[in-house]
């Protein structure tokens, strides 16, 4: 899990097919309170169009979900590794099971919203029972925000197996937001192809947007140009920066499924 910090606040970092689709997580009525609102759209692409699966809450491998019960607001991605395929595994199946998962236990009130960690490990032990064997792995991280504690993360890592880190495990930390917050959870084909700059350009238009239709004007801005810099062959991305650190000689981005999910907090 990375994190950036931009003007004192924290930007969560984590980890169809070009489908824009926005959620109010909560009623853009202001309300007479002026209880804190939290909007979220989200955008994204399958690496591969030609051989793309439109599945409602997936961009190929990647899946997502947004939720929201009573005065909990919760977002979720996870990044399914591509390597299972090399086996005849489909590695959507892992990562969508977990986020469809987690997603119904937030609607059902089946979770705590201070133990985001807890909800990941839940939807985890459900895939191992599940009487349908579903292998896989996949990085994964879930945002809740609530209206009376502090907005709380939880990613667990992954390795060849399924989960190197139990996700009972998983790294978590909590943070209080204010109005202006802007949170971004992405997948790797966001992070590995646009530079941090870039992205807080981007971000930076939304930085106490109530309007749900110019954030989610944002969140394809970022999908559209993390896609476009993936498939540049001459644009010094992040990865092949990074790639070149650790000695291997690189230069273009790296084609990958892309989710964004961008979510503002507004009073």
């Amino acid at each position: 899990m990375q994190s950036i910090v931009w003007t004192g606040r924290l930007i969560s970092r984590a980890l169809l097919s070009g489908l824009p689709n926005y959620s109010t997580c909560a009623d853009t009525n202001v309300s007479r309170k002026r209880e804190p609102q939290f909007l979220s759209a989200v955008c994204g692409f399958p690496k591969e169009f030609a051989n793309a699966r439109i599945k409602k809450g997936q961009f190929g491998d990647d899946a997502w979900f947004t939720a929201k019960f009573k005065t909990a607001d919760v977002l979720g991605v996870a990044d399914g590794v591509g390597g299972w395929r090399n086996y005849g595994i489909d590695p959507g199946e892992f990562s969508a099971f977990l986020m469809q998962t987690c997603e119904r236990l937030v609607t059902s009130g089946r979770f705590s919203p201070h133990e985001p960690a807890s909800m990941l490990a839940r939807s985890y032990y459900e895939l191992l029972e599940n009487k349908k064997s579903i292998l896989g792995s996949s990085t994964a991280c879930v945002v809740v925000f609530t209206h009376t504690l502090p907005a709380q993360h939880a990613s667990p890592g992954h390795s060849a197996s399924v989960l190197s880190d139990r996700p009972d495990s998983a790294d978590t930390c909590n943070f209080p937001v204010e109005e202006g917050d802007v949170i971004l959870v992405a997948t790797d084909g966001v992070f590995d192809n646009v530079p941090d700059q870039l992205l807080l350009t981007e971000l930076s238009r939304v930085q106490g947007e109530r309007d749900p239709v110019k954030i989610q004007h944002v969140a394809n801005s970022i999908a559209w140009m993390a896609r476009s810099l993936a498939f540049d062959d001459k644009f010094m991305s992040p990865f092949a920066i990074s790639a070149q650190a650790n000695g291997i000689h690189t230069v273009g981005g790296k084609p990958d499924d892309i989710t964004v999910l961008l979510a503002t907090v507004a009073f």
